[in-house]
């Protein structure tokens, strides 16, 4: 990479950051009658609804608190962080220690699941929000609902199952995957050893079960040993997630000192997801494949999302940095280019979230019950500090 490329890739995911993406959410977002963050959002920023999904005002408090934390420690960060850690701790939580997924606009229980991702993003959030307002109490509590979650995961019966297990046991690579981002974050602020431990279970299950040499591909979904199942549920393949795990891997790499094997892995389940999920006729980045190239299920299939494009755009980037392999720079040029030709809104800032197959807009939503201030400032964070690493390297 060229010195002026590596000072143009800087300006643009640092400035897109805290230009663009940060003062969007920042204006908009805030609800600041009854707590909480709004997300159902128009192109333009004006709230279309109420209702909030509890892992999104985790992700938004994540946010800013690794903002004040990593960038500069602003008032204005500081305070939304708290704004949102307060919602969470009045409103998130049942009576069983467990989240709901969402609540209504004044935080009244509003829906259930038997999902873990509120935990898993409330935990990243009471971590940062810990580090950024010295506060051992929310660290404590980050550490409580990592735990609360592990019980659910690892104990049969507590959560109700999604399909009914004498007649077929499946799990996702959604667990093992998210446990292993939020025991990376955690121990950005406490090391403790059930982190390590949780992180090298996660990356195990996920070489030893779910990647598939014969398909070339990271499955979705397998049975509880890694058997493989052949129907539409069983050969999926979700290229964007695959990726976010490929980086997450190349990440513990770089936690654990350069460990050759876990780049290998990571590298090979990048190369494979992004064979995978490139769209060789309209470019961009597929939503769903079907390991035998069979039809896929999904109805949005051939869908182009932001989130996907974002774990790319970083995935390949850490790839060039950790290999100096130059086929991974010049798939970093190739998703950026189109990324940026296609997501962003010139006109209100921030990015489009979904667009049909050929890279027209699907949905001016800038953020609904699963879009939120996260992949995409994450991504422009990632880059940037990254990209300042390899600058300072070369120094």
């Amino acid at each position: 990479m060229q010195t002026h490329e590596l000072n143009d890739l800087i300006r643009i995911y640092r400035d897109g950051l805290l230009l663009d993406t940060v003062p969007f959410w920042q204006k908009h977002s805030p609800d600041r009658e009854f707590g909480g963050f709004f997300t159902l959002l128009d192109a333009d920023g004006t709230v279309v609804g109420g209702d909030k999904p509890i892992w999104i005002q985790g992700r938004a408090t994540w946010l800013f608190s690794t903002l004040y934390d990593t960038v500069e420690a602003k008032d204005e960060w500081l305070g939304l962080a708290r704004h949102g850690i307060d919602f969470l701790t009045r409103h998130a939580f049942d009576t069983d220690g467990r989240m709901f997924y969402s609540v209504t606009r004044n935080g009244s229980p509003l829906r259930k699941r038997r999902y873990l991702f509120s935990e898993a993003f409330a935990a990243m959030a009471y971590a940062a929000y810990g580090k950024a307002a010295q506060s051992d109490a929310a660290m404590d509590r980050a550490d409580e609902i990592f735990r609360l979650m592990l019980r659910y995961h690892t104990t049969p019966g507590l959560l109700e199952p999604k399909i009914i297990p004498a007649t077929r046991q499946l799990k996702g690579i959604s667990m093992p995957m998210i446990l292993l981002g939020v025991s990376q974050v955690l121990r950005l602020y406490r090391d403790k050893p059930l982190y390590r431990e949780v992180a090298n279970d996660s990356i195990a299950q996920i070489r030893d079960h779910f990647l598939k040499p014969d398909f070339r591909a990271l499955l979705e979904n397998v049975g509880l040993n890694g058997e493989f199942l052949d129907e539409p549920v069983g050969r999926m393949i979700n290229p964007g997630h695959a990726i976010e795990v490929a980086w997450f891997i190349l990440e513990e790499a770089r936690l654990s000192g350069g460990s050759a094997e876990l780049i290998n892995l990571g590298l090979q389940i990048l190369d494979w997801s992004l064979d995978w999920g490139w769209d060789d006729v309209f470019g961009g980045i597929i939503y769903f494949r079907d390991c035998r190239n069979l039809p896929c299920e999904q109805y949005e299939h051939d869908m182009k999302l932001w989130w996907p494009h974002n774990e790319a755009i970083y995935g390949t980037l850490l790839a060039y940095h950790l290999s100096g392999d130059i086929k991974y720079l010049r798939w970093h040029r190739k998703v950026h280019d189109w990324a940026y030709a296609h997501f962003p809104d010139r006109q209100h800032g921030e990015w489009f979230g979904y667009l049909h197959c050929d890279g027209s807009i699907s949905s001016r939503f800038k953020g609904n019950m699963w879009k939120g201030p996260f992949h995409l400032p994450r991504m422009q964070l990632n880059c940037w500090k990254l990209l300042e690493e390899i600058k300072h390297g070369r120094a």
